[in-house]
């Protein structure tokens, strides 16, 4: 979500009464009629920016109420304050009626006069005014900070955006795998069956982190790939040296459960958050992505989806090291092969190709690596397979 374009500008908490005051404003409103405006007083006060019509607006919220009912909860002194861009004030009271904060009564002119005051370009916009020279200035983007970082974003200043970036900073890098898979309330990971294995369990192995979804087709794809590598792995190894962490991007738990079936490893519990914290922390754009993370615990890459559709179990521990010595013993190889033959039980030539997964067409075997593939018609052998016409 953009976040808006403001001016590199910081605004005094205190300032919003007096400018309400000095606009006529009387009181605010709240869910059950009139507060006073002494009600922001002495609180970090959000400026939030919104209208029913936009659906992005409406997409936020009930992030901000889980955000803004967490920072109460904590007691913490935090106040939002609803300024309206809808149409009439029929819009404004359907829109209001789904935030526990304040709104400023609507008013179009006054809310016009202050939007351009805080410089707002996009909505939703969410805009922290504080009295601290620590405060975060107002061009930064405070929904996209508190959608990243919830309610550990408070108190939304400059200090506490670097505190959690250097944070992301050090789990990018690794290290300690109990800090990037569990927290506090939960030192385990889940499997299909509701098996709970602690993830003190899984220190030094090689992980795998599968970011994916039930309903991405390509995920699927890439979920029978990463299956046949784990349990290839699992067959060729005498060490339980691999697991696979499923980290979810479905859209619910139904949907979850779902893709679990069909999947052997562990994985994040849905409803916890540190699914979104591993999604940031890795700069997760798509799927199905594979983050592999060493026995160190240190982040080998990010690129374990195209090494295990390339090289399958081959490539533990995924290492760029191991990578390059897969390489090059399939360089290796392949040297050894003619670059073309005749096969006598195809009628065209058939040329030596590289291919990440085939079915040969002579002993119904799946391969992978090098084949001999026709050009004309979709034919393919294992090299064991050729019978080289004379």
């Amino acid at each position: 979500m953009s976040g808006p374009d403001y001016q590199a500008k910081c605004i005094n908490s205190s300032d919003i009464v007096t400018i309400l005051a000095a606009e006529g404003v009387q009181f605010l409103l709240s869910g059950e009629g009139k507060v006073p405006l002494s009600a922001c007083d002495g609180k970090t006060t959000c400026l939030f920016f919104s209208a029913n019509w936009c659906r992005a607006c409406k997409n936020s919220i009930p992030k901000l109420v889980e955000i803004y009912e967490t920072l109460r909860r904590r007691s913490e002194k935090i106040e939002f304050l609803f300024i309206s861009f809808d149409h009439n004030e029929k819009e404004f009271k359907e829109h209001f009626k789904h935030m526990p904060w304040l709104a400023v009564p609507f008013d179009v002119n006054l809310n016009r006069r202050l939007s351009n005051r805080y410089h707002v370009k996009h909505m939703p916009s969410l805009i922290p005014l504080s009295s601290s020279d620590d405060q975060i200035s107002i061009e930064e983007d405070l929904i996209r900070l508190i959608e990243d970082y919830g309610p550990e974003a408070f108190p939304f200043t400059k200090s506490r955006r670097e505190e959690l970036k250097a944070s992301d900073a050090g789990m990018l890098e690794g290290g300690k795998l109990e800090d990037l898979l569990a927290h506090q309330g939960r030192d385990y990971v889940i499997s299909k069956d509701g098996r709970k294995a602690l993830v003190s369990e899984l220190v030094g192995k090689t992980i795998g982190l599968y970011f994916g979804a039930h309903w991405c087709p390509p995920c699927q794809t890439f979920t029978a790939q990463l299956l046949e590598a784990y349990n290839d792995h699992l067959m060729s190894s005498k060490e339980q040296d691999f697991e696979i962490i499923f980290v979810s991007t479905d859209r619910d738990l139904n949907e979850f459960n779902l893709s679990l079936e069909s999947m052997p490893w562990l994985a994040i519990p849905y409803l916890d958050k540190t699914r979104n914290d591993l999604c940031r922390i890795f700069n997760i754009k798509g799927i199905p992505a594979l983050v592999l993370v060493g026995a160190d615990g240190k982040t080998i890459g990010t690129n374990g989806r195209a090494i295990i559709s390339s090289y399958g179990a081959k490539a533990f521990p995924f290492t760029k090291s191991k990578v390059g010595e897969v390489e090059a013993a399939l360089r290796k190889e392949g040297d050894a092969l003619p670059r073309q033959v005749k096969d006598i039980k195809h009628e065209h030539l058939l040329k030596l190709d590289m291919a990440k997964a085939y079915l040969c067409d002579s002993c119904q075997i799946r391969g992978k690596f090098w084949a001999f593939s026709c050009d004309v018609c979709d034919y393919d052998l294992h090299p064991a397979c050729i019978e080289e016409a004379s």
